[in-house]
């Protein structure tokens, strides 16, 4: 019989990564979602029936419980990044992870994969790292054999990374960074999906595993990259930690006032505090390595989805080698 996993978060940037795999591995794939309207697209991944987006609310007991009946494996990808309305930190990253593994260890699911973060600290002073590392905690209070994966920054076609930054490089000849000398060790998304992929099929020991590509880079560097690869020349601006939390806890104060009207989708305070922090693997921490895979380089993969942002897109090659033709001929 064909097993069925259920992916909290499937359609999201890393969950359709593992939503793909798992169709192509032969799993019926339930993706569990907020807004399956939204979601149709995975559907795509497999035959006909054999990926589902269904509606549900990771903050209720009886959505999570609902979503995942009958399933012989749970994976969760839901996170983020900034808090709005009543997808709080604590509600979804620390409260939603411990839900689904309590739910599952209650229907008898025995393999479950966890989508965490490098940096989760249950003593850090980042309330984003804090309920990272508490979901952590309630996944294996409950689930003590789940694998968790602690992705450094995550790259790929749809990332809000690189893609962000490239795309203020349209509007302003300036690129401000916020710990421009901050530590990065970028993991290509279909990377992190191979090794959740590892985790349901228990070709992974249970434990914490850290990934992270084979560079680690600043911030400034990643973006020098960035730029070499849109073929764009910006200045950039290392912003002073002091000016990044006066600029952040203005942002913030606006979304409070008007009661989220108006969100933070700038930089918030919570931010600043991550970014004082180097985001590499630690020495002692099980990697790609321990699960047998080979992570992708930055370079063989951001000419494949930046090359939109370059100042012709497309055909920006195809006019520099114009040019250098003309210049032969004369």
């Amino acid at each position: 019989m064909t097993k069925m996993v259920t992916i909290y978060g499937g359609s999201g940037f890393v969950g359709r990564y593992i939503t793909r795999r798992l169709a192509s591995e032969g799993w019926r794939v339930r993706v569990a979602v907020r807004r399956p309207n939204e979601a149709m697209f995975v559907k795509t991944y497999g035959v006909v029936g054999q990926v589902e987006p269904i509606l549900c609310n990771i903050r209720n007991d009886a959505s999570v419980a609902m979503a995942m009946h009958g399933a012989d494996a749970v994976v969760n990808c839901v996170g983020v990044l900034n808090e709005l309305g009543k997808n709080e930190f604590s509600a979804v990253q620390a409260e939603g992870a411990e839900r689904i593994a309590r739910l599952a260890a209650e229907q008898g699911i025995t393999r479950m994969v966890h989508i965490s973060a490098i940096g989760a600290d249950s003593e850090s002073d980042s309330q984003y790292s804090r309920t990272k590392a508490h979901g952590e905690a309630g996944v294996l209070a409950h689930m003590p054999d789940a694998v968790i994966l602690r992705p450094s920054v995550i790259f790929g076609t749809e990332d809000q990374f690189f893609n962000r930054f490239a795309g203020m490089t349209r509007m302003s000849p300036f690129l401000p960074l916020v710990g421009a000398d901050t530590r990065f060790q970028p993991v290509y998304v279909d990377d992190v999906a191979q090794a959740a992929v590892r985790g349901v099929l228990c070709h992974a020991q249970p434990g914490v595993y850290e990934l992270g590509g084979p560079e680690v880079k600043s911030f400034r560097a990643l973006m020098q990259q960035m730029l070499e690869v849109i073929h764009r020349r910006r200045i950039i601006i290392g912003m002073p930690f002091l000016a990044a939390r006066i600029m952040a806890g203005v942002l913030d104060i606006i979304k409070f006032v008007s009661f989220q009207l108006f969100p933070n989708h700038i930089l918030t305070r919570d931010q600043v505090k991550n970014l004082r922090r180097d985001n590499v693997v630690s020495d002692s921490a099980k990697t790609f390595a321990d699960l047998g895979i080979e992570p992708a380089a930055l370079e063989s993969i951001l000419p494949e989805y930046l090359w939109k942002f370059r100042p012709s897109g497309q055909y920006d090659d195809i006019q520099n080698s114009a040019k250098n033709l003309r210049t032969d001929q004369l």
